[in-house]
C-alpha cells in the first residue's frame, strides 16, 4: 500500500498543442468527405443501401446531435445522383369504374409531359367542339333529322285524320292530348244533337270512334320510338362531327407518345368519352340533343367539372437526375401513404381522382425515404402503415376510416401502386431496443443497423480529422474559420464534452452551436476569424445562461443553509458527490453522508431506502458494503452489528452507486472510531472486495467541490478522491486546472478502500500480519476490533439466552 499522491495539473487536462497543429487556420483544411470515426456505421449504410433484398431497410442508431442526418442525406444523396431515375406515376379517370381511379406508371418526366398535353387537350376542346357543331354543314344536317321526324309525325296523323273525317269522326287536340269526335259538317256535332240521331247512326259513330282510337293509340305509341331513332340519327351525326374534331387534337398527344402503349391506350378511352359526351362540352351546357335537356348544373361550376375527368394526376414524377431521397418531417399515416381530399358542392362533399394527394412514399418511390423514428412511432397507425406497404410492396391510399372499416360515406379506393425503395429510420438505442424485443416484424423489415458512435479515440489522426470537421462546418453554416488556438480549444471542449481526456465526441450539434456562438463574439470584435477568446466567451457565455440553479446551491452551501464541512474532522461523516444533469448542463455539489453504528444483528440500514428515496442502484451499493463488511473483518462470525447510512439534507431521489466508496467510508469512520478530513470529498463506487471503480461525471462532481471550496476560500488542502480509473476522463474547467498547478487544491486517484481511508482518516489502513490479525492502531484494526467487541457481546447475549432457557 503506497502512499497517494495528487494527479499533477497536465494529467489534469489533456491539452491540445495548438503549436503542433499543421496549420494556421481551418481555412486551409480541406473538408471531410467521410464522418470522423463512423467506419462502422458507414460500412453498414453502404451495405444496406446496396442490399436490394427484400427487409433490408436501415435503422441508424445515435445520440441526437450526433450529425447522424446531415451524415446520411449527403451520402445517400450521393449514392442515389447515380441510381436510375425511377419510373412515374399518375391517377387517371377510370372510364369503367370512376370509383376505382387506374394508377398508371410511365417512363421518368413523361407524367408531367402527359398531364401538360391534357390540359392543353381540355383547353383546345372546350374551343374546337362548340366551333364543330357551329357550322352550316351541321345545323343542315341537323334541320334533315329534325325535319325528318317532325315528317313522320305530321305524316302520320294527317292520314289518321283523313281516315276519320271519312268515317264522319274527327281527330281534335284536348288539353289532355288527342281525342275523337263525331263530325257534322266542318263542325264537331255538339252531344245533344249526337243524342237525337237514329239509334243505328249513333251505334255506327260509335264504333267508328272506337277503331279510330285503336288506331290512334297505335299511332301515339309509335312516336316513342320515332323520337330514338331521331336521337340515334343526331347521336351518329354528334359522334360523326365530334370524332372528325377531336381525333386531329388528340392525333397530336399520341404522336407524343407513341412510345408508350399504356398512354396511347387511355388516349384511346379518353377520345371514345369525349365522342359519347359530347353534350357536355357544348357552351351553356345546352347539348344538341334534340329535346332541349340541359346538362347539370355541377357540370358548369367554376370548377369546370366536365372536363376534370380528363386530367392526369402526377402523384411521382421525380424532376432531378437520379433516384429522389426524401425526409418526411411529419410520419402520420396520410403523410406516408397519401390522402383523398374532399370538396363542399351543393352541401355534399365529393371527391374524384384528381383530389388523390401522394405521401411521402410516393415520392420516395425508387430511391430512399428518410424518417424520425420516436416522430414516427408517435403518430397513431402510421408505423403499422409503413410496415404493411413495406411487407406488401406496395401503396395503397386508404383513409384511417377506411382502415379501421368506420367509414360511412362512399369514397375513392385508387389502384394501388408497386412500392420500390429503401426505408431509413433514424432513432436512440433505446428505441431501436425495444423494437426489437416487443415487435417480431421489426427485425425481419429492418434487418440493417448502422451504430454511430458517441466518441472517438484521441489520437493525433482523429485530432486533424476534427479540426477538418470544424473546417467544414465553418463553411457549410457560413462562420468564420478559426485560428487553430481556437481550433485547439474547441477539439478540448469535444474532448470533455465526451467525458474522456483520451476520447473526442462525435457530436456534431453541440460543437456547431459552439461555433457560432464563438462566430457572433468574433463579428462583435470585428474579427476576420475565430480566435481562443471567442471560445472561451462562448463556453463561459453559455454556462452563464444555464447555471442558475447551481450557483444557488453553492450559495445556500457558502451561507450555511446546505451544511458541508470544508475542514476540519468528523467520526462518521464524509463529504461525498452527486451530478446533476438540467436540460443542457450538468453540474455536481457536494452532498454530507454520515453513519452511525452500534451493536445488533449485522444489517446495515440504509436511510434513503427506508423512505423510498433511494433507487435500486443506490440500494444495491449499499447491500455491497454488507459484503465487504462481513467477507474482510471476522469471516468466520456472523456481523453483530447494526449501522444506519444517510444522506443528509437530501429531498430528492437518491439513484446510482457513485457513493458507496463514501458511504463505506463514513462506515468505516463510525466502526474505528477515527475523524474524516473534511477538507477532501470522495466519489466512486466499491465492490465487495473494496476495489474503487469507475462512475460517471467525475468532471462536473470535482468541479462541484471546487466550486464551494473557492467559494468559502481555498486552504491548499482540499480535494477530491476519484476512482483511479478515472484520471483517464478528466478534463477540468481552465480555473480548476490552474489551481491544481498552483498547489492549491489536489486530486487524488484512488485503487482500493484502503488508500482513501488512509488518506482520510491520516492513518494507515493496515495489512493482516503472519498472524491473521490487523496491526493495532490501524483503521482495519481498529474497525475489525470494534466488531470483535460486537461479536463478543452477541455472543454473551446468547449465552444469557440459552441459560434462562434451561433455568
Amino acid at each position: 500500500m503506497t502512499e497517494l499522491v495528487p494527479l499533477p495539473a497536465d494529467e489534469v487536462y489533456k491539452a491540445c498543442d495548438a503549436a503542433a497543429l499543421p496549420f494556421m487556420t481551418t481555412a486551409e483544411l480541406t473538408p471531410l468527405d467521410q464522418p470522423v470515426g463512423q467506419a462502422r456505421a458507414m460500412a453498414a449504410l453502404e451495405f444496406g443501401a446496396a442490399m436490394r433484398r427484400q427487409g433490408y431497410n436501415l435503422f441508424v442508431l445515435g445520440q441526437s446531435g450526433s450529425g447522424r442526418f446531415s451524415i446520411i442525406s449527403e451520402h445517400l444523396r450521393q449514392r442515389a445522383a447515380g441510381e436510375p431515375r425511377p419510373q412515374a406515376w399518375c391517377y387517371v379517370h377510370n372510364f369503367t369504374d370512376p370509383g376505382k381511379p387506374t394508377a398508371m406508371d410511365l417512363p421518368p418526366g413523361r407524367a408531367t409531359g402527359l398531364r401538360k398535353a391534357m390540359e392543353k387537350l381540355v383547353q383546345e376542346l372546350k374551343a374546337a367542339l362548340p366551333a364543330a357543331f357551329d357550322t352550316e354543314e351541321y345545323r343542315g344536317r341537323r334541320q334533315v333529322i329534325d325535319e325528318e321526324l317532325k315528317r313522320r309525325h305530321d305524316t302520320a296523323f294527317e292520314q289518321l285524320g283523313q281516315k276519320a273525317m271519312e268515317r264522319g269522326v274527327v281527330l281534335i287536340r284536348t288539353p289532355l292530348g288527342m281525342g275523337l269526335a263525331p263530325v257534322k259538317g266542318n263542325e264537331v256535332m255538339p252531344p245533344e244533337e249526337f243524342a237525337r240521331l237514329p239509334q243505328e247512326e249513333q251505334t255506327r259513330l260509335r264504333e267508328a270512334m272506337r277503331e279510330m282510337q285503336e288506331e290512334l293509340e297505335a299511332t301515339v305509341a309509335r312516336i316513342p320510338q320515332w323520337q330514338r331513332e331521331h336521337r340515334e340519327a343526331v347521336r351518329k351525326l354528334n359522334e360523326e362531327v365530334s370524332s372528325f374534331a377531336v381525333r386531329h387534337l388528340i392525333g397530336e398527344v399520341r404522336a407524343d407518345f407513341q412510345d408508350i402503349p399504356k398512354a396511347l391506350a387511355y388516349l384511346d378511352e379518353v377520345e371514345r368519352d369525349i365522342v359519347m359526351n359530347t353534350d357536355e362540352f357544348l357552351a351553356d351546357g345546352q347539348g344538341p340533343t334534340g329535346d332541349g335537356t340541359p346538362t347539370p348544373d355541377f357540370a358548369r361550376d367554376a370548377d369546370n367539372h366536365r372536363y376534370r375527368r380528363y386530367r392526369v394526376n402526377v402523384v411521382m414524377d421525380h424532376e432531378g437526375a437520379g433516384a429522389p431521397v426524401v425526409f418526411e418531417d411529419h410520419p402520420t399515416h396520410q403523410a406516408l401513404v397519401g390522402r383523398i381530399e374532399h370538396v363542399a358542392r351543393f352541401g355534399a362533399l365529393m371527391t374524384d381522382f384528381n383530389l388523390i394527394k401522394p405521401g411521402a412514399l410516393h415520392r420516395a418511390n425508387g430511391g430512399y425515404l428518410l424518417l424520425d423514428a420516436r416522430r414516427l412511432l408517435q403518430n397513431p397507425y402510421a408505423w403499422e402503415s409503413l410496415k404493411r406497404a413495406i411487407r406488401a410492396r406496395q401503396i395503397r391510399i386508404e383513409s384511417l376510416e377506411q382502415l379501421l372499416a368506420l367509414a360511412a360515406t362512399v369514397s375513392l379506393e385508387p389502384g394501388p401502386i408497386p412500392l420500390d425503395l429503401k426505408v431509413v429510420l433514424i432513432g436512440d438505442r433505446w428505441i431501436y431496443y425495444l423494437l426489437c424485443q416487443h415487435d417480431p416484424e421489426f427485425s425481419e423489415l429492418f434487418k440493417v443497423a448502422a451504430d454511430f458512435e458517441d466518441d472517438v479515440e484521441r489520437t493525433d489522426q482523429t485530432t486533424i480529422q476534427f479540426a477538418r470537421l470544424l473546417a467544414t462546418l465553418a463553411g457549410r453554416h457560413g462562420l468564420r474559420h478559426l485560428d487553430r488556438a481556437a481550433a485547439a480549444l474547441a477539439i478540448e471542449q469535444a474532448a470533455r464534452s465526451a467525458g474522456d481526456g483520451g476520447r473526442l465526441s462525435t457530436r456534431v450539434r453541440p460543437i456547431t452551436e459552439l461555433l457560432e456562438e464563438a462566430d457572433h463574439l468574433a463579428a462583435a470584435r470585428g474579427s476576420e476569424r475565430i480566435e481562443a477568446a471567442d471560445i472561451r466567451g462562448a463556453l463561459e457565455a453559455r454556462r452563464g445562461r444555464l447555471d442558475r440553479l447551481y450557483r444557488r446551491a453553492v450559495d445556500q452551501i457558502t451561507e450555511g443553509t446546505l451544511l458541508i464541512d470544508i475542514a476540519g474532522n468528523r467520526i462518521g461523516q464524509v463529504n461525498g458527490l452527486s451530478v446533476t444533469s438540467l436540460g443542457e448542463i450538468a453540474f455536481g455539489r457536494p452532498v454530507r453522508i454520515t453513519a452511525s453504528v452500534r451493536f445488533g444483528r449485522g444489517n446495515v440500514v440504509d436511510i434513503e431506502r427506508e423512505v423510498e428515496l433511494g433507487g435500486p442502484l443506490h440500494s444495491k451499493g449499499v447491500l455491497i458494503l454488507s459484503g465487504f463488511l462481513a467477507g474482510r473483518y471476522l469471516p468466520e462470525k456472523p456481523l453483530s452489528l447494526s449501522a444506519s447510512l444517510v444522506f443528509e439534507q437530501s429531498y430528492g431521489g437518491v439513484e446510482g452507486d457513485s457513493a458507496s466508496s463514501a458511504e463505506l467510508y463514513a462506515l468505516l469512520s463510525a466502526l474505528a472510531g477515527l475523524p474524516v478530513r473534511q477538507d477532501l470529498a470522495v466519489t466512486g463506487s466499491v465492490n465487495q472486495h473494496g476495489e474503487i471503480q469507475a462512475i460517471g461525471g467525475v468532471n462536473e462532481k470535482i468541479e462541484g467541490f471546487y466550486d464551494v471550496c473557492r467559494a468559502r476560500k481555498l486552504t491548499g488542502s482540499q480535494g477530491v478522491l476519484i476512482p483511479a480509473a478515472n484520471a483517464r476522463h478528466l478534463m477540468l474547467r481552465e480555473d480548476v486546472v490552474e489551481a491544481v498547478r498552483a498547489g492549491k487544491f489536489a486530486v487524488y486517484p484512488v485503487r482500493t478502500i484502503d488508500d482513501g481511508i488512509a488518506l482520510l482518516c491520516s492513518t494507515p489502513a493496515g495489512e493482516r500480519g503472519a498472524d491473521g490479525v490487523y496491526p493495532a492502531g490501524t483503521v482495519n484494526g481498529l474497525v475489525e476490533k470494534r466488531i470483535a467487541a460486537f461479536a463478543e457481546a452477541a455472543g454473551r447475549l446468547t449465552a444469557l439466552a440459552k441459560g434462562d432457557r434451561h433455568g
